[in-house]
């Protein structure tokens, strides 16, 4: 028996051997290119291109796509056949130097629309079965197998590779690595403050001022303006410092995630000292470098653009008024109905798939710390402090940043670096200060620091999975099939609206608002300002067009991440508020498509028919409050509770 079974041990061994092997030759069939480089697939009618060596000879060289002859394209990055296009199932390439065949390949084409279905496929299951980590690794696999073409060794191949190609390689890609370090060295920090009481001190305190749930809810909004200089830093601060203090004014949640979240993102992006600005200008700078006699700076039209960023600008209003007039409807209601009335703040289905919560038991105070506030206050300053002083000094680093000003220093930073500084000093401040008071032993320490990381695994497992799914997405084209789909139907003065539908839906259906927008502003500015000079609109009385079609790539993306449970900014504010992802998107959604169509219809339109830009932010903060008044009703209201929910809520008084 103990040979059969080191028999068949073996056996299963070499079996994953093979597989692993059939993988990787996979891979590298598909990666294996010769004198040029080509695409996995391509898509139907979507233009798509192909790059030689520099060692390939130029003289009488040309391709053969499907017996037609297309000249080859000198351009400064190099030799290449560009804007090659087939309405055919397939791609037959012969790569010819006069009558002589240098290379030779066919590749599948699909239907342009079938670069959706991943995507598409992976928000429809995940909030069906409310379970994204399925939703993602299915949805990944079936991207993979469409680019093997759906053949039946495809499918063996997609599975091997979802994890040894597409899973390594996102979390071997610097920046991706750095947010999971990042998340666990907040996590570890907010582990050593639970556990050594103070960020129950900090939550005691502001019992002591905050009387009530609008109080409790607008000082959580203010936080979260308040730390503007980053997303991820915002998010994971205000969630895990305003968590216990919710949970006391009977807050779900859920309605702590959605503010975590709608004041992150959108304040990052509109202010003009934040991690987001270089980024932002470098890819306008990219656009604007394929337009020939344009003067403007990058930098110039970014600040240009901010007027017409509705969306974010009224996201951030929109919380104001739900937090300050204490008044939900939709899902939200009925979350804030179920916590203040029955002092659930998890759903049902969390409390029910996760039991109380194991982890943020091993997050409890220590019996018998004094809670004192400033054992949690000073290390998230030392975090916050020695962020701002890393993204000045890196924003400084290079030579030629002497002469910048403070908002070109800032935006030239490196913002994962700084995190990365900062959080190390905050573990280290907590660490020193818990020693010091003899607070905790140094076991208890570690082990609070662990409790604390592995709180974030969650969403680490999440993130890898979304950034492989978004990979897969790119080499789809799924970017390059939407814009071509739109690029020749668009009329000036709805331009900067179909641009914000289609970076909104992008960016709900990859996760992702800054690859978004590194994908499309180099695209959008160039379009739009061909569209502009098509029409002959180029003067200064429609500037507006141009400039709102580049702030509608920005506002699309953060409100299609907004949607999104594939979003990076979507899963931070769950796991630092303590909530789950499903039940976050599902009662954000409502509140943030009925910000995204005000803002869509009575901003972004209305501005590009000539609407001042300030006329369309007050009539949409107007029509919003509206919405407010009509529709919203107080948790506190009384309501028809069943018995056995009102049995719970006086136990839980």
């Amino acid at each position: 028996m103990k040979a059969m079974n080191f028999l068949m041990r073996k056996a299963l061994l070499a079996c994953l051997l093979f597989a692993a092997t059939l993988s990787g030759n996979a891979v590298a069939e598909s990666t294996e290119e010769g004198p040029w480089t080509l695409p996995r697939i391509v898509l139907q009618d979507v233009p798509f291109s192909i790059s030689l060596a520099d060692t390939t000879p130029t003289e009488d060289l040309w391709l053969s796509l499907n017996g037609e002859r297309i000249e080859l394209t000198p351009s400064d990055d190099g030799l290449s056949f560009s804007e090659l296009s087939t309405g055919e199932s397939q791609a037959a390439l012969q790569l010819m130097q006069g009558d002589t065949v240098l290379a030779e390949s066919t590749l599948t084409a699909l239907p342009g629309w079938f670069s959706l279905i991943p995507a598409l496929m992976a928000v429809t299951m995940a909030l069906l079965l409310r379970n994204v980590m399925i939703a993602l690794f299915t949805s990944l696999v079936l991207g993979i197998w469409m680019l093997y073409g759906f053949s039946a060794m495809g499918f063996i191949y997609a599975i091997l590779d979802s994890c040894q190609v597409y899973v390594v390689n996102a979390l071997t890609e610097r920046e991706h690595m750095e947010v999971v370090v990042f998340c666990f060295l907040i996590g570890g920090l907010v582990g050593i403050i639970s556990r050594n009481g103070g960020t129950m001190g900090i939550a005691e305190r502001i019992t002591r001022v905050v009387k009530n749930r609008a109080q409790t809810q607008l000082s959580t909004s203010f936080l979260g303006l308040a730390i503007f200089f980053d997303d991820y830093a915002n998010s994971l601060i205000v969630g895990n410092t305003m968590k216990k203090i919710s949970d006391t004014m009977r807050i779900s949640r859920e309605k702590l995630a959605y503010i975590v979240d709608c004041t992150a993102a959108p304040v990052s992006a509109i202010l003009f000292v934040t991690t987001w600005i270089g980024f932002q200008v470098g890819v306008i700078n990219d656009g604007l470098a394929t337009i020939g006699n344009f003067e403007e700076s990058a930098y110039s039209v970014f600040l240009n653009s901010l007027m017409f960023s509705f969306y974010p600008v009224l996201a951030i209003v929109f919380v104001l008024y739900i937090a300050g007039t204490g008044k939900d409807f939709g899902p939200m209601l009925k979350a804030e109905r179920r916590a203040f009335h029955t002092g659930r703040v998890l759903s049902e289905s969390m409390q029910h798939d996760a039991g109380p919560a194991p982890e943020e038991k091993d997050l409890e105070p220590k019996p018998g710390v004094p809670h004192r506030a400033f054992n949690a206050i000073i290390p998230m300053g030392v975090l916050i402090g020695v962020t701002m002083l890393a993204i000045y000094m890196t924003g400084l680093a290079s030579p030629d940043r002497a002469d910048d000003s403070l908002r070109e220093i800032i935006g030239n930073a490196n913002s994962f670096a700084s995190m990365m500084y900062g959080s190390v000093a905050g573990c280290l401040t907590a660490l020193i200060m818990t020693m010091a008071q003899r607070l905790l032993t140094v076991h208890e320490i570690t082990e609070s620091w662990f409790a604390g990381a592995k709180a974030v695994m969650l969403v680490i497992f999440v993130l890898t999975l979304a950034w492989s799914l978004s990979a897969v997405n790119t080499e789809l084209h799924t970017s390059d099939f939407l814009i071509s789909a739109l690029g020749d139907t668009l009329n000036p003065n709805v331009m900067p609206l179909v641009i914000f539908l289609l970076a909104a839906f992008m960016a709900f259906a990859t996760g992702s608002s800054w690859g978004v927008m590194g994908i499309m502003m180099p695209m959008v500015v160039p379009l739009a300002w061909a569209v502009l000079m098509h029409n002959n609109m180029t003067d200064a009385a429609n500037m507006h067009l141009f400039y709102s079609s580049v702030s509608a790539v920005l506002a699309g993306a953060i409100w299609g991440d907004h949607c999104s449970p594939l979003a990076e900014s979507t899963l931070l504010s769950a796991m630092a508020s303590g909530c789950d992802l499903i039940d976050h998107v599902r009662s954000q959604m409502l509140y943030c498509l009925v910000v995204g169509l005000v803002g869509a219809i009575f901003g972004t339109l209305a501005a590009g028919f000539g609407l001042p830009w300030w006329i369309c932010m007050l009539v949409g903060a107007a029509l919003l409050w509206g919405v407010v008044q009509v529709f919203g009703k107080r948790a506190e209201d009384p309501i028809d509770i069943p018995a056995a929910s009102s049995q719970s809520a006086s136990e839980s008084a």
